[in-house]
């Protein structure tokens, strides 16, 4: 596969900072999450968003959609929220049946307390994120590209939520966590209300780039013995004592394509061990299933920090 040229590099970094500007204009503060949510959506990646009500989930996702001029939809999940809600269904126009489209036709979607919805929504929404696609009534119907998924989970209800799967937690390639905003930051969020409040988001980039950055992404080089630091650290994670469920061969994949991307954001032509970690980082934590007695204990996050220190870099 031919190398990424100085060219290509200077041109994804130009494009980058047009969009962190335009974020930043929205989402105060937060540099690393939204770090970490662009290179996800450059990896081709879900993303899965934790925080309590207030501290810029919905703003973030609006952010990151309108600043690539991408399109955006949002889909308020609740315990009686239909299949045929999300993905779309047939209606009776004059002499036949239509299929008219559900809001998960779009580049960017946000599915907002995506654990409020039941087994059998999030069943159809899987094969949406997995697949890139939707059947109803046996015909499948392929969606956009780009095609992202933000999905916002608040981690405080307990009321009324069905835990996702780990099939489901498996298809998203990372998680962050937005906690609240500094002094100076609730300030300025403060001073911004009304800027924040109707964001009115200008394109920096056009969805052809970001089509541009990931394929760039995809040409990254990364060593054969990076890609078996890789390996290894999703290998341990299965010999954790406390780990009941480790990660799958699938997280090794979104940990190599998340180095990729996050090696592009740097401006490099190829990934390093510290891309490799903070990578990790991002796309372990939420599949790691933890032992119940291990619970009160220990967290996923800590896990994974153990396990990088053991597993000695190339």
């Amino acid at each position: 596969m031919e190398r990424v040229t100085q060219a290509e590099l200077g041109w994804s970094l130009e494009v980058l900072a047009r969009v962190k500007r335009e974020v930043a204009r929205f989402v105060i503060g937060k540099e690393r999450e939204v770090k970490l949510a662009l290179a996800t959506m450059i990896a081709k990646g879900h993303l899965l968003v934790e925080g309590v009500p207030g501290v810029a989930k919905t703003t973030l996702a609006k952010a990151l959609a309108g600043a690539f001029g991408l399109r955006f939809s949002r889909i308020q999940f609740t315990p009686d929220t239909l299949p045929s809600d999300v993905i779309g269904t047939h209606v009776y126009v004059g002499n036949g049946f239509v299929f008219r489209r559900g809001p998960v036709f779009a580049n960017v979607v946000l599915a907002d307390e995506v654990n409020r919805a039941n087994p059998r929504t999030q069943s159809a929404f899987l094969e949406a994120m997995q697949e890139g696609q939707v059947t109803v009534w046996g015909e499948t119907h392929r969606l956009p590209s780009p095609f992202i998924v933000l999905a916002t989970m608040n981690p405080i209800e307990l009321e009324g939520v069905y835990p996702l799967p780990e099939a489901q937690l498996d298809r998203f390639m990372a998680r962050i966590r937005l906690g609240y905003p500094t002094r100076v930051e609730e300030i300025k969020i403060i001073e911004k209300g009304d800027e924040v409040e109707d964001l009115n988001v200008e394109p920096a980039a056009s969805p052809e780039d970001l089509k541009r950055l990931q394929d760039t992404a995809r040409r990254i080089y990364v060593d054969r013995k990076l890609v078996e630091y890789i390996a290894d650290i999703v290998r341990e994670t299965r010999r954790i004592e406390e780990v009941e469920i480790g990660a799958s061969p699938r997280a090794g994949i979104h940990i190599l394509k998340l180095s990729r991307a996050l090696a592009l954001m740097s401006g490099r032509d190829f990934a390093t061990p510290d891309d490799v970690k903070e990578a990790a980082r991002a796309a372990l934590p939420h599949r790691l299933k933890l032992r119940k007695v291990y619970i009160s204990k220990h967290s996923s996050e800590g896990l994974v920090e153990d396990v990088l220190k053991k597993v000695p870099p190339p």
